[in-house]
């Protein structure tokens, strides 16, 4: 049986507001900090260790949907990587807000004056 294709969106139908929602949750937004935090593939069961394999799988998926991650199949192992050039392209900045990269010092968190 041949696998599945799985399904990345091109780099111009990325949508913010699937990013966002993407990013949005806690276990999603861990996942890209990790992938953030590799400088090469990730093994996707290196990411959300503990939670079961169902969620894992519906976590990726989001992010792949929305053009966050990009999953390699290999054989019977799915490799993860971010999709950071994309991402810079169509959002700058966005990613390293979001995991906390910031290019410079960080910015003031609290209410405004």
């Amino acid at each position: 049986m041949a696998a599945e294709a799985l399904h990345h969106p091109d780099a111009v139908r990325i949508a913010l507001v699937e990013v966002l929602a993407a990013l949005g949750h806690p276990v999603r937004l861990e996942i890209v900090r990790t992938l953030a935090g590799s400088e090469s593939e990730v093994y996707c069961g290196a990411v959300a260790e503990g939670l079961p394999r169902s969620t894992v799988t519906h976590h990726l998926r989001t992010l792949r949907e929305a053009g966050v991650i990009c999953q390699r199949p290999e054989g019977r192992k799915l490799f993860l990587t971010l999709r950071r050039a994309d991402l810079e392209q169509r959002f700058p900045g966005l990613l390293a807000l979001a995991v906390g990269d910031f290019p410079g010092p960080e910015p003031a968190v609290g209410p405004a004056p």
